[in-house]
């Protein structure tokens, strides 16, 4: 076959469809390289080594928090809870510092809350059978109301950002590899795996795809939706833990801005907002894209109610392109 023909061939509108459908790695990785292209072009000298440890590092709890929307999304949901529950996961932890039990006694207490809020919204959305956009929404607000109501309580004892959270958080080894994927790693492997090779990810894809046919065959998906947002709630846990030991801040409000771009990483990773497709790979690619996104837009020098519109936009533009790519098959 000539290149002509296969040029021709790849240029196909059927075959480009096909590509963002069955391999959108291919594409999502090509414009990683465009957009790291354009930053070394917009400041000459700034890519390095150096720089795509730290892309890595800033990467990995947005990477986690769209994981959490990519497990959704599979259902046809959405977690609007996941920046709430990773702000009182990281705030919690932070005021168990001087206490006698010390930080894994934050944690723990930090992941059992994020579990209790998980369990909650699971049974509201399976059980009650409310609208995971509105009942994740609501436990945001639940969950930021008692992080206040805890903060008042806790305002005498102290709080800091435990010196281990932030060697995990912020630090790089050989000045490129974050630690941080000494967690992100495994959570990477366990979700790709759950997804691929368990009966549970293959019903969450099934029950997203076609939830009557779902139910037919003998799937209960309340059971599924139950476990689903507990696992959201306990990622959304880790990856405050992560993000305010790159910080170094524990608040209330400290994951407030990673909400639209976990939505974006999973869409721009191809998961569907209707349901039944996706994957976490991709969604850990559109988080380093939008790393990298905002690393240009800092470079252009624009501000930051600037970038949310980016990210707006880039949601919608992701879904219709995905939504119409599919629609025919």
């Amino acid at each position: 076959m000539s290149a002509a023909v296969r040029a021709k061939r790849w240029l196909d509108p059927t075959a480009l469809r096909n590509l963002f459908r069955d391999r959108p790695l291919i594409p999502l990785t090509g414009l990683l390289l465009v957009l790291v292209v354009a930053v070394e072009l917009s400041s000459p000298g700034t890519v390095s080594v150096h720089w795509a440890g730290v892309i890595l590092r800033q990467s990995v709890p947005l990477a986690i928090l769209g994981g959490c929307q990519t497990l959704a999304m599979l259902t046809g949901g959405i977690d609007l809870s996941v920046a709430s529950i990773a702000s009182m996961a990281g705030f919690v932890t932070a005021t168990f510092v001087h206490s006698p039990g010390g930080w894994p006694q934050g944690i723990a207490v930090a992941l059992a809350a994020a579990a209790l809020a998980g369990l909650v919204t699971g049974i509201g959305v399976g059980v009650f059978r409310v609208h995971p956009l509105i009942m994740t929404l609501a436990m945001s607000f639940v969950v930021l109301g008692f992080s206040n109501v805890w903060q008042l309580r806790m305002v005498q004892t102290g709080a800091g950002v435990p010196a281990e959270l932030r060697w995990l958080g912020s630090n790089l080894l050989w000045d490129v590899i974050p630690y941080s994927l000494l967690v992100f790693v495994p959570l990477t492997l366990l979700i790709l795996l759950g997804l691929r090779r368990t009966g549970y990810g293959r019903l969450l894809f099934a029950i997203g795809d076609n939830p009557v046919a779902a139910r037919l065959s003998g799937a209960r998906s309340w059971q599924v939706l139950i476990v689903l947002y507990v696992i959201s709630a306990v990622l959304a846990g880790i990856a405050g833990l992560i993000l305010s030991g790159y910080s170094n801040t524990a608040s209330v409000s400290l994951a407030d801005q990673y909400l639209l771009p976990s939505v974006a990483a999973a869409v721009i990773g191809g998961t569907s907002i209707m349901g039944g497709r996706g994957g976490f790979s991709g969604t850990i690619v559109g988080a380093i894209i939008l790393m990298v996104l905002g690393a240009l837009l800092t470079d252009l020098g624009l501000p930051e109610p600037w970038r949310q519109v980016v990210f707006g936009s880039i949601i919608v533009v992701m879904a219709a392109a995905y939504t119409r790519v599919t629609a025919e098959y």
